[in-house]
């Protein structure tokens, strides 16, 4: 049998952006500084930027989804300055995956775009999801977004990247204003296995198999 590539899952949470990389055949292993018992594959409990150094080149892609609170609109919704409490860790974890010379993907809130370099937008529609959740993905080499896009407005801005739901369609978001029934907010991101908290920072899968499938082209010519 032929060897999987393997991809290393940083800030991984959940799981949701690795069920999307195993979907298309990659051998995923997570790591988060949490502990994280409902990821669906190999986890371990490091500082994912400590373990990146050590262990970056050890793997075929590197995925990495540092917390957004930095950029989420939210901070400024619940009275706080923006980004005041958090730290932006995507130029740290940029540089860490830059040295390891393996290709990479750095996914954010619509917030991080100025941090990010030419990053693509995903959008629920794009893959037929009831559910907007904008994200943003920097990576290296670059891949080809969807190209259509269904025009919405953007009318709940604390919902970082989530946007005024028509009829059929979820909200899921965090904090203030993120009150959002599990089971629909599951059915919606195509996630069948978090708790809500979970749901509440997680990406769908579908975004993960649209960039991994180009990922994994890149690795396996």
């Amino acid at each position: 049998m032929l060897k999987k590539p393997r991809l290393l899952d940083l800030f991984c949470g959940a799981g949701g952006a690795a069920v999307g990389y195993h979907r298309v055949g990659f051998d995923v292993i997570g790591v988060d500084i949490n502990p994280q018992p409902r990821y669906p594959f190999e986890f371990i409990q490091a500082d994912a930027i400590a373990y990146a150094s050590k262990h970056a080149h050890e793997f075929d892609v590197i995925h990495a989804s540092p917390p957004c609170q930095y950029h989420n609109s939210l901070s400024k919704l619940n009275g706080q300055k923006h980004g005041s409490s958090y730290l932006n860790l995507i130029p740290q974890t940029r540089e860490v995956l830059r040295i390891s010379g393996r290709p990479y993907v750095i996914e954010n809130v619509m917030g991080a775009k100025k941090h990010l370099t030419n990053p693509i937008m995903l959008c629920g529609t794009y893959f037929g999801l009831k559910v907007y959740r904008h994200r943003l993905f920097e990576c290296q080499p670059f891949i080809l977004s969807p190209f259509w896009h269904y025009p919405h407005e953007d009318k709940s801005p604390g919902c970082s990247g989530d946007r005024t739901s028509p009829k059929g369609f979820i909200t899921v978001c965090g904090g203030k204003g993120g009150g959002f029934k599990l089971q629909p907010a599951s059915d919606a991101m195509g996630i069948s296995w978090m708790q809500r908290t979970e749901l509440a920072q997680a990406i769908p899968p579908a975004y993960t198999e649209w960039i991994g499938l180009q990922m994994l082209s890149r690795v396996t010519k």
